[in-house]
């Protein structure tokens, strides 16, 4: 695993041992920054089920201003820890070592954000308790975009009912990423 391009392009990242991470793979995580590239630049970003951290980093790396890490199992802040300084980006960034939904509370009135990223673990339904969360915070901004990887399997029907417009799925082998926006009409 390594960072795809901008400044830190091509060093390697440490992943977390064990099943309980799934690392993005270079091809899938391409794709996702080819579609966000308009949108990452001076971005604020925030990576919650940080996992690695990879794509925070990557963020950070094709020229996001800062980006705020969110992981709650300690290898993976380790793992975190050790990316961020051997990819020189301390300063601007910060690791939450905290569930999501906490994070996101623990950053109520501190910060707004551009991008927001999750890839929780599949299957428990999580990215709904967090979709629920963001809806009422205050880190949103008013055209923030919100990319969720998920299985296939996961059902994103009732997004609109809940507040969100779906912009963009993008399908792959096995999982895919759905682009949200709170819905402001």
């Amino acid at each position: 695993m390594r960072i795809i391009a901008g400044t830190a392009r091509s060093l390697p990242l440490k992943t977390v041992e064990g099943m309980d991470t799934r690392p993005t793979t270079d091809r899938i995580k391409e794709t996702l920054f080819n579609i966000l590239q308009q949108d990452i630049p001076g971005a604020y970003f925030l990576d919650l089920f940080a996992g690695s951290g990879q794509i925070g980093l990557e963020a950070l790396s094709r020229g996001a201003a800062y980006c705020v890490f969110a992981e709650n199992a300690k290898k993976a802040q380790a793992c975190i820890e050790d990316n961020i300084a051997f990819t020189k980006f301390t300063n601007n960034s910060k690791l939450l070592k905290m569930d999501a939904v906490s994070a996101i509370a623990s950053l109520e009135g501190k910060y707004t954000f551009d991008v927001i990223f999750m890839d929780p673990p599949y299957d428990r339904e999580l990215e709904k308790e967090v979709l629920e969360r963001l809806l009422h915070s205050s880190i949103l901004k008013k055209d923030t975009l919100i990319v969720v990887e998920a299985s296939l399997d996961t059902e994103f029907d009732d997004v609109l009912e809940m507040g969100y417009e779906l912009v963009k799925y993008k399908k792959y082998k096995t999982n895919a990423h759905v682009f949200l926006r709170k819905n402001e009409g």
